[in-house]
């Protein structure tokens, strides 16, 4: 008996790891299969109240719901986004912090800084796409601008707010800009609520903002429409044309995300888009996106690297052709 005792003790060693090979691994795939035990963390990296957290919190309810678990919301301002991303990079990769990253943080904001600066959206697992929203310019009525080639035939310097350096506000004036030969100057703002106060207020002539801000000012009469950077004219603003039409290049939109740290496990990711479908599919999250004149992206994460890295490379391409600097430096 003593004499097989070893012969036992060997057969168990090996036993054991035939069948998995690592207890840990075992572990960490119980954990995703219990997920979600506890609250949830989504960071949004813009200011309470803009389009991003408003977004943000119109899906967390209903995605709540469906993991049984509640969804806070943090706002984490700063860098267009980047001051959420990089806190995101360094949470623990298990489902419980994700965040609402923004597009032109991924595709715009890495041509306007420093390379350690930028962010990678490839170093973070997309859960979803959500929505897409275009930019219009405008214009305060005093200018007497109606359209792109009013601003060219002023011959005057121009000055047009932006939401901030390195976001899709600051690249379509720029480009548009540079294409029609006007000489303009950037007023940067943190956010396009302050940039549409500067061109209702006369402190710029004209800004870039998204169309579900603009939307009220436009309607009242505040504010002109002059193009929007849409690739074909919106259904809720018709009669604005696109830049396209008025002979300029500049495909431009913002992008909307889930996403988590790299590394979380794919049953985790699975489980939180299966939670957000859930919102997309609730009337009232649709009601939102249409008055706020968002168009759904509900794509998975596959799809949506290659939609923004295509973006990154479209958008370096033409900055480098038009020889545009977009650090403000």
């Amino acid at each position: 008996m003593n004499k097989k005792l070893p012969a036992l003790g060997l057969a168990t060693v090996l036993a054991l790891a035939g069948c998995g090979g690592n207890l840990e691994s075992d572990d960490s795939g119980s954990a995703a299969a219990a997920y979600p035990e506890r609250a949830v963390t989504m960071l949004i990296g813009q200011d309470a109240g803009g389009s991003t957290d408003l977004i943000g919190r119109a899906l967390a309810d209903p995605a709540s719901a469906d993991l049984k678990q509640p969804i806070t919301v943090q706002n984490r301002p700063g860098a267009n986004g980047a001051v959420a991303a990089k806190e995101l990079a360094a949470a623990k990769p298990d489902g419980y912090t994700i965040m609402v990253f923004v597009g032109s943080l991924a595709y715009i904001t890495p041509l306007a800084v420093p390379a350690d600066q930028a962010v990678d959206i490839n170093n973070y697992e997309v859960v979803t796409g959500i929505s897409q929203d275009d930019y219009v310019l405008i214009a305060n009525p005093k200018t007497g601008f109606k359209d792109v080639q009013g601003i060219v035939a002023a011959k005057r310097p121009i000055k047009y707010a932006t939401t901030g350096v390195g976001t899709g506000s600051q690249l379509t004036s720029s480009l548009l800009f540079a294409q029609a030969g006007v000489d303009a100057t950037a007023v940067p703002f943190n956010g396009g609520a302050p940039a549409l106060t500067a061109v209702l207020g006369g402190q710029v002539d004209v800004a870039a903002v998204q169309l579900g801000e603009a939307k009220e000012q436009i309607e009242a009469g505040k504010a002109v429409p002059i193009v929007t950077f849409a690739e074909k004219r919106p259904t809720y603003m018709p009669d604005t044309p696109t830049a396209a039409e008025a002979g300029y290049k500049v495909p431009v939109q913002q992008s909307r995300a889930v996403v988590a740290p790299k590394g979380t496990p794919e049953e985790v990711v699975d489980r939180l888009r299966t939670a957000f479908q859930k919102s997309f599919g609730e009337q009232a999250y649709k009601d939102f996106n249409t008055q706020r004149l968002l168009t759904p992206n509900e794509v998975d994460g596959a799809t949506l690297l290659q939609q923004w890295n295509g973006s990154l490379q479209t958008y370096k391409d033409l900055v480098a052709e038009h020889k545009i600097n977009l650090s403000g430096k």
